[in-house]
């Protein structure tokens, strides 16, 4: 019975020292969706040209959003693109510091001039709650 004992024991030892109970951050970023994200980017880049648009004309005005807006979402527009075939072309493998993060800058270190992960939504954003809490 001792024996059955240590040799259950031990196995237990083993088994939890080899488990990693550990999520590491890019886990989340794989190669599924690299693609999904290549997908996005490559057949809804058209959506950065009005959001952009939109944006300036806020901030800016008018004549700045007829423009300089339109010439910097075609820009925007044309990256995303470029960078969406890239990402679609190279799902399987690792290429962004070995790992599947996104190639574009990363709109909140770059305030003004990064991109988000997915191109914008257009339309009403489906994020807020329809029902009002009372």
């Amino acid at each position: 019975m001792k024996t059955y004992l240590s040799i259950l024991l031990s196995l237990l030892f083993v088994s939890a020292a080899l488990a990693d109970i550990h999520d590491p951050p890019s886990n989340d970023y794989g190669p599924t969706r690299k693609l999904g994200r290549g997908l996005s980017n490559f057949f809804l880049a058209p959506a950065e040209v009005f959001v952009t648009v939109g944006k300036i004309n806020k901030d800016e005005g008018n004549s700045a959003a007829a423009g300089y807006g339109v010439v910097r979402g075609v820009g925007r527009s044309m990256t995303r693109h470029f960078v969406g075939l890239i990402e679609i072309l190279s799902f399987p493998f690792p290429i962004q510091r070995d790992t599947y993060y996104p190639l574009l800058p990363d709109e909140r270190r770059y305030i003004h001039a990064g991109y988000a992960e997915f191109p914008p939504e257009l339309g009403n954003e489906s994020k807020y709650n329809y029902v009002r809490d009372y």
